[in-house]
């Protein structure tokens, strides 16, 4: 057990051996020994490495293990393995320390992502996907307005959103995955937040159309749709465009863009989709984006990063209500003690996002 703690910790980390060596003052040989279990480090050992992987030395102990099934990652699955393998690690770290939190008290871990009723058994045409994201939406009583916290929103539902500081390059677009039979998705913290929602919307378009779909269709695609359906519902769409146009102006797409938190360019997906903009006029106005830059990276300000606030706060309510120590708090929250008592003072707003 702790060789695999240790073993999990580095490839989080994204170090190899001899990095780990260099970085905790031991050989590289002796880490490998750790981590097959072959001899047990010091509490000295111990000490040196979770300084230098920057856990806590209790993260070595954790009894807590959890099993990732069903990995898909969106887009890339190219996805070097080294880099593979750290996503993973950071993401089953956070997987633990939810379930760990739960021993404790009740999270919305427990509450079973349900489908919505209502929904066809047969999807034949993407236009149908319009309806399907109105079902969901009002199933789950959002209205038709803007969603402000999508990640608090498909929490809530049973659906576990992990945030990791990844990016490989750009290729790591995301992935979705089951733990205990529970969906996860996880996004990049550093992303756009017109990126993170679309990935979460699409993802949950995979749960949704699971097995609905006529085998002329492509999957991805229909997810695609879905996602944009489900930030932005067709009517509010016609509402903000009008039925037909000839040419959306960039400074009106980024003011709907805030609004909705869908990017320009899934605004002007969802002009498109709906007949509002024509392929002729679609293709002139990409033509625009790319001509300045815009497919890859789209103007600042860039819209705000989605935040996933539910996992500390129920931390903090624990530790208020004396059901977890100062010293375990800290752990599942990734601080140090020190950090911890300073937040606790309400005099560490950097700490508490680490």
């Amino acid at each position: 057990m702790l060789g695999n703690r240790i073993n999990q910790a580095r490839q989080s980390a994204g170090l190899s051996l001899r990095a780990l060596a260099e970085q905790a003052g031991m050989s590289a040989m002796a880490i490998s020994k750790y981590e097959r279990g072959e001899i047990t480090p010091s509490s000295q050992a111990l000490l040196g490495l979770a300084k230098a992987l920057g856990v806590r030395v209790e993260y070595f102990f954790r009894q807590v293990q959890v099993e990732i099934e069903g990995v898909s990652y969106r887009k890339h699955p190219e996805l070097p393995e080294r880099d593979k393998a750290k996503v993973m690690a950071e993401v089953r770290d956070q997987l633990e320390r939810w379930l760990e939190l739960e021993s404790f008290i009740l999270t919305p871990w427990a509450i079973p992502f349900k489908i919505p009723s209502g929904l066809p058994k047969r999807i034949e045409n993407l236009d149908t996907l319009e309806d399907v994201a109105d079902t969901v939406r009002k199933a789950w009583d959002l209205g038709s307005s803007p969603i402000p916290d999508l990640i608090d929103t498909l929490e809530s539902r049973g659906i576990k959103v992990f945030v990791v500081e990844f990016d490989a390059d750009k290729k790591f677009d995301g992935l979705s995955a089951k733990a205990d039979s529970k969906p996860v998705v996880v996004v990049g913290k550093d992303w756009p937040g017109d990126r993170q929602r679309f990935t979460l919307a699409h993802e949950l378009g995979h749960l949704v159309l699971q097995g609905r779909l006529a085998k002329a269709l492509n999957e991805e695609r229909a997810c695609d749709r879905f996602a944009g359906a489900f930030l932005v519902p067709k009517a509010e769409v016609i509402k903000a465009l009008g039925n037909s146009r000839t040419w959306l102006e960039p400074q009106e797409l980024m003011l709907l863009k805030h609004e909705w938190g869908l990017s320009m360019g899934g605004w002007t997906y969802r002009a498109f989709n709906n007949g509002i903009l024509s392929k002729p006029k679609m293709s002139e106005l990409w033509q625009y984006f790319r001509a300045q830059g815009w497919k890859e990276r789209e103007p600042d300000p860039q819209y705000h990063g989605e935040e996933a606030r539910l996992f500390k706060q129920l931390v903090y309510h624990a530790l208020a209500e004396n059901m977890i120590s100062e010293s375990k708090a800290a752990e599942l929250l990734g601080m140090s003690l020190r950090q911890l008592r300073a937040c606790r003072n309400m005099e560490c707003l950097d700490a508490i996002d680490q």
